[in-house]
């Protein structure tokens, strides 16, 4: 097995918990300049690229400044700071579970993304831990879809990301999570689900097709008033979305869920109202660097069944 080359260290620092953007030369390419390269392969276009290079944004392995006439070197990088985005900061807030010397295991809130991605780079959980918690170095071992609220593992040390990764690649990290939907009588439970779960990119929703089963939930149903149910969700695969799609299967979609059972208009930038009624409420596995048994548990409620008329409003 080809041992993967370790990325060489950022000689710039994080600005606001989030990580500068490198840029690797890859071999091959027979670009005269830097600048060329970057112009052809970054979208923001040449007029930006040189604003750049002429203020000594654009830095090499050792932080200096990459001029313009700088020639192309297959197989180094450069270094720079995106533009963070106007980000709407999410009012609320998020909470430590754990922390020592390996892990730290969060409380993400709705609506709080876990890692930078498209429009939320800095409020993130990743950027709000690193700063809060003062450690850079700080990883994320998986995600939680911004809409989902729960029980979140970060890594301190990146050369131990990679242990704490493969628990959920490879099933050895049990998983619970908790959702309020509509009460179905004829609804038989508690049921395993099996099906085949597809996600396209640049396609909102995930879809079921024909074909062998990827995705396998157990849902179970803990109780139910006034129409409304409290589920248990026990999930032994982790395809996108697969909760989520699951319960509209069932025909008991997940309160708040703007994708299933159909796609409704993007909940506006700023509108906290509503969340999803999905918590990842516990974690529970054996640490691969220390061996110790650990079990974490969200003590968050889901608004829609302790207080549903604030929730609804």
């Amino acid at each position: 097995m080809r041992r993967r080359t370790p990325s060489p260290p950022s000689p710039l620092p994080q600005r606001d918990g989030v990580d500068p953007v490198r840029v690797r030369l890859p071999a091959g390419d027979a670009w005269a300049t830097v600048r060329d390269h970057l112009v052809a392969r970054l979208s923001a276009g040449a007029e930006v690229i040189d604003g750049m290079l002429d203020a000594g944004l654009i830095v090499d392995v050792t932080g200096r400044p990459v001029p313009r006439d700088m020639a192309y070197a297959p197989g180094t990088s450069v270094w720079f700071h995106r533009e963070l985005p106007d980000e709407e900061r999410v009012p609320f807030e998020i909470g430590v579970l754990y922390r020592d010397e390996h892990l730290v295991v969060a409380d993400k809130p709705h609506f709080l993304a876990t890692t930078p991605r498209g429009s939320h780079v800095a409020e993130t959980a990743l950027g709000r831990l690193r700063r809060l918690l003062g450690i850079p170095t700080l990883g994320a071992a998986h995600r939680l879809d911004r809409l989902t609220a729960g029980v979140v593992l970060f890594t301190v040390r990146p050369e131990e990301r990679g242990a704490y990764q493969s628990l959920f690649r490879d099933r050895r990290m049990a998983k619970e999570y908790e959702a309020v939907a509509p009460y179905a009588p004829a609804l038989a439970l508690p049921r395993t689900v099996r099906s085949r779960i597809l996600k396209e990119r640049g396609v909102m929703a995930a879809y079921e097709v024909e074909g062998e089963p990827n995705a396998v939930s157990r849902v179970e149903l803990l109780e139910h008033r006034n129409g409304r149910a409290r589920y248990r969700l026990v999930p032994s695969t982790g395809q996108t979305h697969q909760l989520r799609v699951h319960m509209s299967a069932l025909g008991v979609p997940i309160l708040g869920d703007p994708l299933y059972p159909v796609v409704t208009a993007p909940v506006p930038a700023g509108d906290f109202r509503r969340p999803l009624q999905l918590l990842a409420r516990s974690l529970e596995f054996t640490d691969p660097v220390t061996g110790r048994a650990h079990r974490f548990v969200s003590p968050r409620e889901l608004r829609a069944w302790s207080s549903y008329e604030v929730w609804a409003t």
